[in-house]
Protein backbone atom coordinates (compact mmCIF):
# COMPACT_ATOMS: atom_id res chain seq x y z
CA UNK A 1 0.00 0.00 0.00
CA UNK A 2 1.23 3.40 -0.80
CA UNK A 3 -0.33 6.86 0.84
CA UNK A 4 -0.40 10.17 -0.59
CA UNK A 5 -2.21 13.78 1.14
CA UNK A 6 -3.59 15.51 -2.24
CA UNK A 7 -2.39 18.84 -0.71
CA UNK A 8 1.34 18.20 -0.67
CA UNK A 9 0.57 17.85 -4.97
CA UNK A 10 -1.46 21.29 -5.04
CA UNK A 11 0.90 23.97 -6.55
CA UNK A 12 0.35 27.44 -8.25
CA UNK A 13 2.07 29.10 -10.79
CA UNK A 14 1.31 32.54 -11.78
CA UNK A 15 3.33 31.53 -15.68
CA UNK A 16 1.06 28.47 -16.29
CA UNK A 17 -0.95 25.78 -15.34
CA UNK A 18 1.12 22.73 -13.43
CA UNK A 19 0.83 19.07 -13.29
CA UNK A 20 2.05 17.10 -10.64
CA UNK A 21 2.52 13.24 -10.40
CA UNK A 22 1.55 11.48 -7.70
CA UNK A 23 1.29 7.98 -8.92
CA UNK A 24 2.33 6.10 -11.76
CA UNK A 25 1.56 2.34 -11.19
CA UNK A 26 2.19 -0.30 -14.15
CA UNK A 27 -0.17 1.23 -17.32
CA UNK A 28 -2.37 3.69 -14.82
CA UNK A 29 -0.88 6.98 -13.69
CA UNK A 30 -2.91 9.91 -11.06
CA UNK A 31 -1.79 13.68 -11.01
CA UNK A 32 -3.31 16.55 -10.17
CA UNK A 33 -3.50 19.62 -12.13
CA UNK A 34 -3.63 22.95 -10.61
CA UNK A 35 -5.08 26.32 -12.02
CA UNK A 36 -4.99 30.06 -10.92
CA UNK A 37 -8.13 31.79 -12.37
CA UNK A 38 -7.87 32.16 -16.25
CA UNK A 39 -5.11 29.57 -16.65
CA UNK A 40 -6.85 26.66 -19.34
CA UNK A 41 -5.83 23.38 -19.84
CA UNK A 42 -6.23 23.33 -24.06
CA UNK A 43 -7.86 20.67 -25.77
CA UNK A 44 -6.54 17.22 -26.52
CA UNK A 45 -7.55 13.66 -26.30
CA UNK A 46 -6.05 10.67 -24.09
CA UNK A 47 -6.33 7.63 -26.98
CA UNK A 48 -6.51 4.28 -25.55
CA UNK A 49 -7.68 5.37 -21.96
CA UNK A 50 -10.28 6.13 -20.09
CA UNK A 51 -10.22 9.72 -18.00
CA UNK A 52 -11.47 10.12 -14.34
CA UNK A 53 -11.46 13.83 -13.00
CA UNK A 54 -12.38 14.83 -9.68
CA UNK A 55 -12.59 18.75 -8.62
CA UNK A 56 -10.65 19.35 -5.32
CA UNK A 57 -11.02 22.93 -4.93
CA UNK A 58 -12.81 25.88 -7.36
CA UNK A 59 -14.91 26.05 -10.26
CA UNK A 60 -14.26 25.80 -13.60
CA UNK A 61 -15.34 24.99 -16.95
CA UNK A 62 -14.90 21.39 -18.81
CA UNK A 63 -15.45 21.58 -22.52
CA UNK A 64 -16.16 18.26 -24.12
CA UNK A 65 -16.54 17.44 -27.45
CA UNK A 66 -17.58 21.17 -27.41
CA UNK A 67 -20.06 21.08 -24.44
CA UNK A 68 -19.10 23.20 -21.70
CA UNK A 69 -20.13 21.57 -18.48
CA UNK A 70 -19.50 24.22 -15.28
CA UNK A 71 -17.95 22.15 -12.40
CA UNK A 72 -16.94 22.80 -8.70
CA UNK A 73 -15.54 21.23 -6.18
CA UNK A 74 -16.61 17.59 -4.92
CA UNK A 75 -18.05 16.73 -8.61
CA UNK A 76 -16.57 13.61 -10.02
CA UNK A 77 -16.27 13.56 -14.73
CA UNK A 78 -15.70 11.14 -16.84
CA UNK A 79 -14.83 11.08 -20.55
CA UNK A 80 -13.65 8.73 -22.84
CA UNK A 81 -9.85 8.44 -24.66
CA UNK A 82 -11.35 9.64 -27.82
CA UNK A 83 -13.55 12.51 -26.41
CA UNK A 84 -11.78 15.90 -27.05
CA UNK A 85 -11.40 17.62 -23.74
CA UNK A 86 -10.19 21.15 -22.49
CA UNK A 87 -10.43 22.98 -18.93
CA UNK A 88 -11.00 26.42 -18.37
CA UNK A 89 -10.52 28.41 -14.68
CA UNK A 90 -13.05 30.87 -15.20
CA UNK A 91 -13.64 31.58 -11.43
CA UNK A 92 -11.90 33.81 -9.20
CA UNK A 93 -10.55 31.23 -7.18
CA UNK A 94 -7.51 28.42 -7.94
CA UNK A 95 -8.60 25.24 -9.31
CA UNK A 96 -7.12 21.69 -8.49
CA UNK A 97 -7.81 18.84 -10.28
CA UNK A 98 -7.30 14.94 -9.31
CA UNK A 99 -6.84 13.11 -12.43
CA UNK A 100 -6.50 9.17 -13.04
CA UNK A 101 -5.64 7.71 -16.53
CA UNK A 102 -6.63 3.99 -16.81
CA UNK A 103 -3.96 3.73 -19.43
CA UNK A 104 -0.62 6.32 -19.74
CA UNK A 105 -1.26 6.84 -23.79
CA UNK A 106 2.36 8.07 -23.76
CA UNK A 107 5.16 8.69 -21.66
CA UNK A 108 4.72 12.33 -21.57
CA UNK A 109 0.96 12.13 -19.92
CA UNK A 110 3.02 10.57 -16.53
CA UNK A 111 5.23 13.17 -16.08
CA UNK A 112 5.21 16.69 -14.12
CA UNK A 113 5.13 20.07 -15.84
Amino acid sequence: MERQSLSSFIEYSEEKFTKRVVFKKGESTAFVLNFNPGQQLPPHKHPGTEVFLFVVTGKGTFIIDGVEQEVSANDVVHCGGEEMMAFNNNGKEPVSLYVILSKVPSPEYAKNS
